[in-house]
């Protein structure tokens, strides 16, 4: 499983560029994805549909992340002005945030894995789950993942 996390990081980076300003660290963490409907229901409440997936590295200002698809009910995942809401689950509990895609590609039928890689940056996170997120990665710093 390592071996192919390196792989799409280094596929990803290929793509990118190796633009990153904080370093990245491998991190498979389950997580669900969300994008705000824009239109309310006949009740008035928003429905909200959601995604599984999981990270594949992280940084405390970025993730990678796998999904099965690049469409969440009838919405492109990436788009100008997109935002999209993640729910990681860290070992001690989830953290929410907002963030904003940067860059996707299609993973090879022929992997393991296969769906979409997508590089989001965080642009909203509450500071209390901040300050949590940002212990995981610098555990994951000392421990040299």
């Amino acid at each position: 499983m390592a071996e192919f996390a390196r792989t799409i990081v280094s596929r990803l980076r290929q793509y990118v560029g190796d633009r990153r300003l904080s370093k990245r660290h491998l991190a498979h963490l389950d997580l669900s994805l969300s994008l705000a409907a824009s239109t309310k229901s006949l009740n008035g409440t928003r429905r909200v549909d959601t995604m599984a997936g999981h990270t594949v590295d992280l940084s405390t200002n970025s993730l990678a992340l796998v999904v099965p698809r690049i469409t969440l009910g009838d919405h492109h995942l990436v788009g100008e002005n997109r935002t999209i809401n993640l729910k990681v689950e860290l070992p001690d509990g989830p953290v929410e945030m907002q963030t904003a895609p940067v860059r996707y590609e299609r993973l090879e039928e022929q992997r393991v894995e296969t769906g979409y890689l997508i590089a989001v940056k965080i642009v909203k996170m509450n500071d209390q789950e901040r300050a949590r997120f940002s212990e995981y990665v610098a555990a994951l710093r000392h421990s040299g993942r």
